[in-house]
């Protein structure tokens, strides 16, 4: 199962395994770089089916940290077109990962310690969130989103997935998760608004169908649009998988084709009960209760465990980050452990096992 083509609108993924977004800051003013062409370009030598960015800010201060990748400007376009013209050229599809990081912006790359950076050294002053609540004691002090400035953030995630358009990328995922700025809108613990974007169910999703929206408008209708959203927060009186999975039904209704299934990162110091494959959980509840296609995420490590995942109706794709990171080829080396033949790149056909 794992290694059976998967029909997405006008696409076809070659199988279900799917390079999950993977943060590199190693960006300068958004541009994409050789490392990015590298980076992605061993997931797709390596057998994956699709191969999705890091987090790519719509605009500037979208940003996590000051190294982020960004599809804000026009210029960002050609780097990001050779990228995707590799992808293609080894039977891999490509996908971008449309993000805003909201309260979570102008922050240092983890290797540097995490938390703000300043204006000073490089960093924004114009975080937004929906509520001025700082994700943390060392994060930036952020300011509510005007309506105008909830208009603006629509009107970028819209021309960025114009320009992901023109770049090449087969796929759009619009990053609702991990405690960005969707997220957070989301979650009553970060949305304390009382206009029409927050208190009910409806007003605290409205942002993010509007986002769907928007960029379904401008995307191809023959190519598939995902959503990746956390479906709890971890935390009592957050977010949580009974209106993941209403949000999931209101986002299939908008033209959304795949809910990848992750959790957490709205809340800080919360507990997570990490094991092998600890969020499959979640993509079967809401593949079964929404009726909408699902991606599995989240410590999923071997052939035969994800295997599993497909044949047993958990998840339609299985995507993998740390993993694949450690072992680029692990689609081609999953299929022979699994008996299943599939094509090496003729480069590194002396090294296939036999």
């Amino acid at each position: 199962m794992l290694f059976t083509p998967f029909p997405l609108r006008a696409l076809t993924l070659r199988n279900r395994i799917v390079v999950s977004p993977m943060c590199q800051y190693s960006s300068h003013e958004g541009f994409a770089s050789d490392w990015h062409l590298v980076h992605l370009g061993a997931f797709a030598v390596g057998g994956a089916a699709l191969v999705l960015t890091e987090a790519t800010a719509v605009s500037p201060e979208g940003r996590i940290s000051p190294h982020d990748l960004g599809i804000w400007s026009d210029a960002h376009v050609p780097m990001l077109r050779r990228i995707t013209d590799f992808i293609h050229a080894q039977g891999a599809a490509s996908g971008i990962q449309l993000a805003h990081a909201g309260r979570k912006a102008s922050t240092h790359r983890p290797w540097e310690g995490g938390g703000q950076v300043t204006a000073a050294s490089g960093g924004w002053d114009d975080v937004v969130a929906p509520s001025a609540i700082a994700f943390a004691g060392n994060y930036p002090q952020p300011h509510a989103l005007t309506r105008e400035g909830i208009t603006r953030i629509v009107d970028a995630f819209r021309e960025a997935a114009a320009r992901a358009r023109d770049a090449g990328f087969q796929v759009i995922e619009v990053h609702a998760a991990h405690g960005y700025l969707l997220h957070q809108f989301l979650s009553p613990l970060a949305n304390h608004r009382t206009d029409e974007y927050g208190g009910s169910f409806e007003n605290r999703v409205r942002l993010t169908l509007d986002v769907a929206r928007a960029v379904r408008d401008v995307w191809p209708a023959e190519a598939p649009l995902l959503v990746r959203l956390s479906a709890t927060d971890w935390a009592p009186g957050g977010w949580d998988v009974d209106e993941t999975v209403q949000l999931a039904k209101l986002l299939r209704a908008a033209g959304v084709d795949l809910i990848d299934c992750s959790s957490g990162g709205l809340a800080s110091g919360v507990r997570i009960p990490l094991e092998p494959g600890y969020q499959v959980p979640f993509a079967r509840r809401v593949r079964h209760d929404a009726g909408i296609a699902t991606g599995a995420v989240g410590l999923i490590t071997t052939p035969d465990q994800a295997e599993r995942v497909v044949a047993d109706g958990d998840a339609d794709l299985v995507l993998m980050a740390r993993e694949l990171l450690r072992h680029p080829r692990w689609p081609l080396e999953a299929a022979h452990v699994l008996g299943t033949n599939v094509e090496w790149p003729r480069q590194y056909e002396r090294a296939r096992p036999r």
